[in-house]
């Protein structure tokens, strides 16, 4: 019998994105794969059950996660849905394992093989695997749109019969995927554009893309081309440079996050009082606690004469594309794991080795095996 890939509708408040697309499950059936849908998964991305026209589409949900082979997702699973699991399974998603050690540990008992997409190295050739980035594009692009909207300003300069009017100074914090993507937007909508990031190498990104590169003088080059956490000496430094730039900004659109870790606190409550009246602070690093002292994660909030936002799960906001990337990023990883037709991952490939999270009974992740233990 063929290997059973499942997809389940996302329960998660907010969380509107599918895990396979249409065209990304008729993809997975021509290889000879079984996929079953839960009835209604792609509702929310506006994807109808009649288009998934060669899967299987099931309204028993227990008995979608006992048929399952593999599973397909993109929030966490809960304790629930991972005891309705066959042991032996295996389970495909964004698993968030520093956030659910309980969860991690019930994998492991249950002998789940479970792969965090997360986790997906950042190497060439996995770059039609890394859901973080194109996630992280979504995030970006739509951040900028919401800082414009937000702001009390025109972002583009504008010649008009009452006078000229100065486009907006926009400060883009993080210069990952998000705040790449950030910048090239704000740069289309007519803004000028400074940015900001611990690891020099960036610069040269920023200045292709028109913007100006805010240097403090401060190198935190981490592994697998993330930022490390700063020094407190460091981040004196780096606070002292950084509040001339955020005092002038008309907006600010703040990405910085270490994997893992709480996002670095960058913005205090003493630049936000300075900031000019009118200003916007978008903050997508508040799922991880914010990168401004004063942001509250889903909220909007005007503090004195400046608006704070800190959005949660940006990419659910454009579910049409996000499920698209991310059903792609899906497909191409699967390539690793299923050959000839059966679950049969290639275990001398760094790429699956390093998102492993879970298999045979144990936590082959080892920053997440040391927390879940202390857990215990």
């Amino acid at each position: 019998m063929p290997i059973c890939v499942a997809v389940p509708d996302e329960t998660v408040p907010g969380e509107r994105r599918v895990a396979l697309v249409p065209a990304v499950a008729e993809q997975l059936t021509r290889q000879g794969l079984e996929v079953r849908i839960e009835s209604g998964a792609g509702a929310a991305a506006f994807y109808r059950d009649s288009e998934y026209t060669t899967a299987q589409l099931t309204g028993d949900r227990a008995g979608l996660f006992g048929a399952a082979d593999i599973l397909l997702t993109v929030q966490p699973l809960d304790r629930t849905a991972i005891g309705q699991l066959k042991e032996g399974a295996c389970v495909i998603g964004f698993l968030h394992p520093h956030e659910h050690p309980e969860c991690t540990a019930l994998l492991r008992d249950r002998n789940i093989t479970s792969f965090a997409m997360e986790l997906i190295p950042r190497l060439s050739r996995a770059q039609g695997m890394d859901a973080l980035s194109s996630q992280a594009s979504i995030t970006g692009y739509k951040g900028a749109l919401m800082a414009a909207t937000r702001t009390a300003r025109f972002f583009p300069m504008l010649t008009t019969a009452a006078g000229t009017i100065r486009p907006a100074k926009v400060l883009i914090i993080g210069v990952g995927v998000a705040g790449l993507q950030a910048i090239a937007t704000t740069r289309r909508l007519g803004a000028m554009v400074e940015a900001y990031d611990v690891r020099p190498e960036t610069r040269e990104q920023v200045e292709s893309l028109g913007a100006k590169f805010v240097d403090v003088h401060v190198k935190a080059e981490g592994s697998g081309g993330y930022a490390r956490e700063l020094t407190e000496e460091e981040k004196q430094q780096e606070v002292a440079v950084l509040a001339e730039h955020v005092i002038q900004a008309d907006a600010i659109i703040a990405t910085a996050a270490v994997p893992g870790k709480k996002a670095p606190c960058i913005i205090s409550a003493a630049m936000v009082d300075e900031m000019k009246h009118g200003a916007v602070i978008i903050d997508l690093a508040a799922e991880s606690g914010g990168n401004c002292e004063l942001t509250v994660p889903g909220e909007a909030f005007g503090h004195e004469r400046v608006m704070i936002y800190g959005p949660l799960n940006v990419p659910a906001m454009l579910p049409v594309h996000a499920s698209e990337m991310y059903a792609k990023n899906l497909y191409n990883f699967l390539s690793l794991i299923v050959r000839d037709g059966e679950l049969d991952p290639d275990w001398d490939d760094e790429i699956v080795t390093a998102s492993v999270l879970t298999h045979a009974g144990e936590i082959r992740h080892e920053p997440t095996r040391k927390l879940v233990e202390a857990a215990s």
